[in-house]
């Protein structure tokens, strides 16, 4: 049969990278500037965490068996991921007045470059 895209080791793998990452920045972030720092790391991590879940949840709609459907799904999954990050961050850098750029963007930066690398783990 096939892996359900959550409970495939390479998301598996991805999401505890970015959980771990947004933590450690998180928790760095907050001794170096503070309770708003944290909390903006924390959500920049967060954003690529459940920018993560959509796009393995959009895999396991649309899993099929010919190569070229598998494309369309890949692409739509990552559409749905991008469509995802872009309103998150918009909906936090509206709504939280005190962010740090700093730290959103450093923890989001490294959550999704760490998204990239975990797709390689195998099955």
């Amino acid at each position: 049969g096939v892996t359900p895209p959550l409970k495939s080791k390479p998301i598996r793998t991805a999401l505890a990278w970015q959980a771990l990452a947004t933590v450690a920045i998180a928790a760095f972030a907050g001794v170096w500037a503070g309770g708003h720092a944290a909390l903006s790391a924390a959500l920049g991590g967060m954003v690529t965490l459940s920018s993560t879940v959509v796009y393995a949840f959009v895999l396991g709609i649309g899993q099929t068996a010919s190569a070229g459907a598998s494309v369309v799904t890949m692409l739509r999954a990552e559409g749905a991921k991008v469509l995802v990050i872009i309103l998150q961050l918009w909906l936090v850098l509206t709504t939280y007045k005190d962010v740090v750029l700093a730290a959103l963007f450093a923890a989001f930066a490294v959550t999704v470059l760490l998204f990239s690398t975990a797709l390689l783990a195998r099955e």
